[in-house]
């Protein structure tokens, strides 16, 4: 599974817009030079953003947007999702009676990607701006514990 560009895009933004962010507002030029996105495609990203209630802009000299509500209230689930980026794991699509299969039914592993998508939501929806502007998500996921033993061990790549 991949997240396109319009969710990584977004959500990067918002952070640079969140840590730069202090009372006044930020051009979408100065976000684009920072963070190396094309200027119309943040202008697009924030009209959206805007209509969600996640942005507020200012027009006219020293313009420019800030975050509508303080960074530790805006959860990067709410950013992915403002800018139409579903987040699943499964090929069925949510709407549809039919399952993933010619058939129509079910594959095999539906219930595990289902349930994937899930839990992928539900760590977004618990890390708010503020926890990735201060690098609060380094680490959270890091340590499992080994079937063997009761102490907890490093993951390594590919775990």
């Amino acid at each position: 599974m991949k997240l396109s560009t319009r969710g990584r895009y977004a959500v990067m933004a918002m952070a640079d817009l969140a840590r730069i962010e202090n009372g006044k507002p930020v051009t979408l030029a100065d976000i684009a030079a920072r963070q190396e996105i094309s200027l119309s495609y943040l202008e697009q990203l924030f009209a959206q953003l805007r209509r969600a209630g996640l942005v507020t802009s200012m027009r006219g000299p020293g313009g420019g947007y800030k975050l509508a509500h303080a960074a530790a209230a805006t959860r990067i689930s709410d950013i992915i999702l403002a800018v139409d980026e579903p987040i699943k794991a499964t090929r069925c699509d949510p709407l549809s009676p039919n399952g993933c299969t010619s058939s129509g039914g079910r594959c095999l592993t539906h219930d595990l990607w289902d349930e994937l998508g899930r839990q992928i939501n539900m760590f977004l929806s618990s890390v708010s701006l503020d926890d990735v502007i201060n690098r609060r998500v380094l680490g959270t996921a890091r340590v499992f514990p080994a079937a063997h033993d009761a102490e907890p061990r490093q993951a390594t790549p590919g775990e």
